[in-house]
């Protein structure tokens, strides 16, 4: 099915000079997906030119539910018969759900002939699955990186907002898509035009790629006082080999009562409580994204035992890591 596109919109009939697929999972997330695609519509409308164009896919050619339940319709079903320019996969909400072996087979035919194949926020996991990503930098959410690098640990796996090496290009997901495509746009036809695309928006910066993922510890939790930001950071970075106190404290520079004194009257809590819930935390995105087993899901977020994460954990969240998972793949057979 050849797609058509409405003038009114400032996107012209006909074949672009650029022709991308997405292929969409159900529950993809339907911001990234936007985010990428209206770039491209406003390329058009500037330039008055048809310098893309897209097709949707689905596996089984099936309307596809977005993650915020709408529908989605798509013009056709997968396969490597298309000719693409370029190929974005939108994975699913879970990053464990399965596509068909049929569907890897062709992502590694299009890579084979040459295709430029990238991923929004799961869709990363696709071409992993794929071998497709193999000694370049890629990208996942915030939320998802720590599964992905547990069930991918030889790939070099960056926190940046997206990562385009070569012919792959990958995305955090969110409004980061817009960033990534307006800086392919950038790309193919200039800065100026990228510039106006992003103003039709109200996107006043095109970000760049090494930009945080996350806001910070200010923006996030509210607290200012810069030798406590540090210390968080720190946690937040040594989830496997949680630091002593003291360690922390010789780090950003305080006594070990000090540092105490600074937990308690921002946070009112102990050092060691806030980064153990922070490892709790990590724990819990573990459970829900990896196969691991409590053992090991424990042991990455540096706790001595299962039985000791599995206390700590249902005191913290009120059910046990084992419930937690019967509780949501329960749900998600459902």
């Amino acid at each position: 099915m050849t797609p058509h596109y409405l003038d009114s919109l400032g996107v012209h009939e006909g074949r672009g000079q650029v022709h991308t697929g997405f292929l969409l999972q159900d529950t993809f997330a339907m911001m990234p997906f936007i985010s990428s695609l209206e770039p491209m519509r406003a390329a058009n409308r500037y330039s008055e030119k048809h310098l893309y164009s897209w097709q949707l896919f689905s596996e089984t050619g099936q309307p596809v539910i977005g993650s915020n339940g709408l529908p989605m319709s798509v013009d056709d079903a997968f396969s490597d018969q298309w000719k693409l320019d370029r190929l974005i996969v939108c994975g699913a909400h879970d990053p464990k759900t399965l596509c068909a072996p049929d569907t890897l087979r062709a992502l590694r035919r299009f890579s084979g002939r040459g295709v430029r194949i990238g991923a929004l926020d799961t869709g990363c996991y696709m071409l992993a699955r794929a071998n497709l990503i193999g000694s370049r930098r890629c990208t996942v959410h915030w939320e998802n990186m720590p599964g992905f690098r547990q069930e991918f640990p030889q790939l070099k796996v960056s926190s940046e907002l997206f990562e385009i090496d070569g012919n792959l290009f990958t995305c955090s997901g969110g409004h980061a898509a817009l960033d990534m495509m307006l800086t392919m746009v950038s790309e193919d036809h200039g800065h100026e035009l990228a510039s106006k695309a992003a103003e039709l928006f109200i996107h006043s910066t095109i970000r760049n790629s090494n930009e945080s993922q996350r806001m910070s510890v200010v923006e996030r939790d509210g607290i200012f006082h810069p030798k406590l930001v540090s210390a968080i950071e720190l946690m937040e970075a040594n989830i496997d080999n949680p630091l002593r106190s003291e360690e922390l404290a010789n780090i950003v520079n305080l006594s070990k009562r000090q540092l105490e004194r600074l937990f308690r009257s921002h946070l009112d809590a102990t050092p060691t409580m806030h980064y153990q819930q922070i490892r709790l935390r990590a724990g819990h995105n573990l459970l829900l994204q990896t196969s691991l087993s409590v053992l090991e899901v424990a042991d990455a977020c540096g706790f001595s035992s299962a039985d000791h994460f599995s206390k700590r954990f249902r005191a913290f969240f009120g059910q046990s890591p084992t419930d937690l998972r019967q509780q949501h793949f329960g749900q998600r057979k459902r």
